[in-house]
């Protein structure tokens, strides 16, 4: 007998599989695969059942091989039957417990409680109630097109928004013809190399200079459609781009200018000015991740480095750290020349960021609950990082946190050649974290020193003391914090 699904849905609430399959009567074979469903907590305590002449019909049985189960269940306790109430599971028949996950053996880490990665916002936090009133108010005012074939740049309402925000708030000098929407700064780049499946070619010509320090996926996507990476080193200053001279087959550079990722320092100006400039005299491409830019504590943000050359510096953005990684939706601002390859290498009917959520990001950042959402989350983590360098300052003053005030995560520079070991009593702790060196790329000459990458960004903010208080102990020696 083949599997079946009861589709009564007023009465037990959704719809339920039931497996008919295997040996024996229709009657006997009900009979299991009801007391399964219980078991299994399909069928809740206390669930109302369709009337055996409903579940018959619905399962292609006879009424009375039905009437017949049931009675059977209700007899060994599976299920009591009142007149008026109708049957239901008894609410002694709870499924068992779930087998509870083994305890690490002697030895073994401690699996992690406190998590501070680098790159996630804080998830609580997302703004549910304002962003289920600008759903509505989008939704409402959404012509009717917005839900037949769309455009590949994205919804006109959205690059709208994002023209005014991102020159309002970032320096961005752009229209909306040369804004594509994207689902985020990945999506970004496999368009702009040729990377996405199913695309054409991309408009970037290795070899691509990047940082020597940064995200390893950054550097996979392009090397995966065949531009290859050479890492420029770092100093105070940022990106020595200097280096590019050197690199004469180097077609552009990815670069973190606001706020180096990971090592924290942003690009200095008078580096800012010399990549646009390299630009300008050899054709190239600068692209700008600004991936945290609205994020500054000490100082007002320092502006886009697009504004220094709209049609030398493709930038690129997203709402993965201002908002969460869950909206998947990113942009960029490409100069005029390269919006019809980009715009081809996307196709007609790529995977796009889902029209509802471009329209409710576009009436989220107009009505201004972006802005207040971004300020109250820039107080929380401004207040977070305060907390990790003075609880360092006090109880562990060996380890520095290094970079300018700013991001989601923090740089804390260890003693030489304790990078492993700490990481290592980190997870002794239940902490998990980012040694620096996981993001040194291969090829890098010097490296950076040891040091973590902290995330004081990601943990709820009642678990953040916490958290912090785990990090401190395994940043202690082991005599001293015992």
């Amino acid at each position: 007998m083949p599997e079946s699904w009861v589709n009564s849905a007023e009465r037990i609430g959704s719809d339920l599989h039931l497996d008919l399959s295997g040996p024996g009567s229709r009657r006997a074979v009900l009979i299991r695969a009801l007391r399964d469903a219980v078991r299994e907590g399909r069928l809740a305590p206390g669930a109302r059942l369709p009337p055996y002449r409903s579940l018959a019909a619905d399962l292609g049985l006879a009424r009375n091989t039905v009437a017949d189960a049931y009675a059977e269940l209700v007899a060994e306790g599976w299920l009591t039957a009142r007149q008026g109430s109708g049957t239901r599971v008894a609410e002694r028949a709870a499924p068992p417990e779930r087998p509870r996950r083994p305890k690490p053996a002697p030895g073994r880490p401690a699996t992690a409680v406190h998590d501070l990665r680098q790159g996630t916002p804080e998830a609580a936090s997302f703004p549910r109630t304002a962003w289920l009133s600008a759903a509505r108010r989008a939704l409402g005012a959404a012509p009717d097109a917005a839900f037949g074939p769309g455009d590949p740049r994205g919804r006109i309402e959205l690059r709208r928004a994002l023209t005014d925000y991102l020159a309002r708030a970032r320096g961005v000098r752009a229209d909306p013809e040369r804004i594509v929407v994207c689902s985020g700064f990945a999506h970004a780049l496999r368009l702009l190399s040729g990377g996405s499946p199913g695309a054409g070619g991309g408009v970037l010509r290795g070899p691509f200079a990047v940082e020597s320090y940064g995200l390893g996926f950054h550097r996979e996507i392009l090397e995966g459609s065949g531009v290859r990476t050479v890492p420029l080193g770092l100093d105070a200053r940022g990106a020595r781009v200097e280096e590019l001279a050197g690199q004469p087959r180097v077609r552009g550079v990815l670069l973190t200018p606001a706020h180096q990722f990971p090592t924290g320092g942003p690009l200095h100006p008078a580096r800012r000015a010399a990549v646009v400039d390299w630009a300008r005299a050899g054709g190239g491409l600068v692209l700008e991740d600004d991936y945290d830019g609205e994020f500054r504590y000490d100082r007002e943000p320092v502006g886009a480095l697009q504004g220094l050359d709209p049609e030398r510096v493709v930038h690129l953005g997203s709402v993965s750290k201002s908002l969460s990684p869950a909206v998947r939706i990113g942009w960029m601002v490409l100069p005029e020349h390269l919006v019809d390859g980009v715009l081809a290498a996307k196709g007609e009917r790529e995977a796009w960021a889902g029209v509802l959520d471009q329209l409710t990001l576009a009436e989220f950042i107009a009505s201004g609950q972006y802005d207040r959402h971004v300020r109250r989350m820039r107080q929380r983590y401004r207040r977070r990082r305060d907390q990790l360098v003075t609880a360092l300052a006090e109880r562990a003053p060996h380890v520095t946190v290094t970079g300018i005030a700013a991001g989601l995560h923090a740089v804390l520079r260890l003693p030489p050649g304790t990078e492993t070991s700490v990481v290592k009593a980190a997870s002794w702790q239940g902490i998990a974290l980012d040694g620096l060196a996981g993001f040194r790329h291969p090829r890098a000459a010097v490296p950076a020193g040891d040091g973590l990458v902290i995330g004081y960004a990601t943990p709820a903010e009642h678990a953040y003391r916490a958290a912090l208080e785990a990090l401190l102990r395994a940043l202690l020696p082991s005599d001293a914090a015992s």
